[in-house]
């Protein structure tokens, strides 16, 4: 078990490896300095700076992103999180509503899903301090994936890990296999993972973690200092399926419980490539102003396969007057992931292309 265990807490599609902003912080920060994350994610560059000593900031739009992130700073015990759980549905009274339908009766087993309202409703109603933060990344993570020939580790029946299957082809997938979900210990669950992710935590640096919108000029406004780095990986043009392949997480978190495919508040447009660079690099202007000026800007950047945009020129548009310059673009390949999907639920997401990393100076 080692200290970076925690990053592994819930899965993304389009999570990028921890050793990317780790290498990156090793190579150009020291401890104590700022770091900043516009599009955060689920907390990799924030987990690394934990790691390497280094407060840090990030922002995202997305609920599930932050929840998640929020978790990479924050310390409990394994055991902490369990009594917190056990507290809750000793407590609990039925649900005050629960999801219905033909996907809901056959993704969770009728006690597992009270279990699961009874605490969905309880995070909602208090979710601020370490041990709750990290419960709640806990069940984000156990809510769907892969039905073990074991003891389960999901509360769900059969479903990918990194994204949350659409409910009419979720169904026709079970019905087809006659599968059906099994009633699961939720408690149990939660022990396994807390004891996994929680027993050997990192250290504790200041941090903090944003639902908001990069482009907002007074977003970065309570950090203490300026920042020296910033370390991101900001949405591929032409991948709208952030938020719609997280629906399943979503719902916990207070959302509806049905796919939602209008973009919120937040999400950069994809209407187009270069008003999407445009957007893109209001963002850059923006950190721009909250760095000192030897900071450097790290970005992985790539794209999906049905655009015609190519990812660097849509990337170097962005960084046009932005308070920025480019110095060098590395290809690194591209992610794997998406194939231990197809082997778990016959589907697979949008690949990218080739990524890069890019490296920019203040201009």
């Amino acid at each position: 078990m080692s200290n970076d265990a925690l990053n592994a807490v819930c899965p993304y599609y389009t999570m990028y490896p921890l050793d990317f902003p780790l290498r990156v912080l090793e190579k150009f920060g020291k401890r104590g300095d700022w770091v900043i994350d516009p599009f955060c994610g689920r907390g990799t560059t924030n987990f690394a700076a934990r790691l390497r000593r280094m407060p840090s900031i990030g922002v995202d739009s997305s609920r599930v992103a932050t929840a998640l992130a929020q978790a990479k700073l924050a310390t409990a015990t394994p055991n902490g999180v369990v009594e917190s759980a056990k507290r809750i549905l000793k407590d609990a009274k039925p649900p005050t509503s629960m999801p219905t339908g033909e996907f809901w009766k056959l993704a969770y087993h009728e006690h597992t899903l009270v279990q699961l309202c009874q605490l969905r409703e309880a995070l909602l109603a208090q979710c601020s301090s370490d041990t709750r933060i990290l419960l709640r990344a806990i069940m984000l993570g156990a809510l769907h994936g892969p039905k073990p020939k074991g003891t389960p580790s999901y509360f769900s029946n059969q479903s990918p890990r990194t994204f949350a299957p659409k409910p009419k082809y979720a169904v026709k997938f079970w019905t087809e296999r006659n599968m059906h979900p099994v009633e699961v210990d939720v408690l149990s669950i939660i022990k396994a993972r807390a004891k996994r992710y929680l027993t050997e935590p990192p250290p504790s640096i200041a941090g903090k973690v944003l639902l908001g919108d990069s482009r907002v000029a007074d977003t970065f406004a309570d950090l203490p200092k300026k920042a020296r780095l910033v370390v991101t990986s900001p949405p591929y043009f032409g991948m709208r399926t952030y938020l719609p392949d997280q629906w399943l997480r979503l719902w916990f978190l207070g959302g509806p419980d049905y796919v939602e495919y209008r973009q919120p508040e937040g999400q950069l447009e994809h209407s187009g490539a270069d008003h999407f660079a445009a957007e893109m690099g209001r963002v850059w202007t923006n950190v721009a102003n909250h760095t000192t000026d030897d900071a450097r800007l790290i970005i992985r950047y790539g794209g999906i396969h049905d655009r015609d945009a190519v990812p660097l020129d849509v990337l170097k548009k962005s960084l046009v007057e932005s308070g920025w310059k480019m110095k060098t673009a590395q290809a690194v390949p591209a992610p794997v992931a998406a194939r231990r999907q197809v082997v778990q639920f016959g589907a697979e997401p949008k690949e990218a292309k080739t990524e890069y990393d890019v490296y920019c100076h203040r201009a």
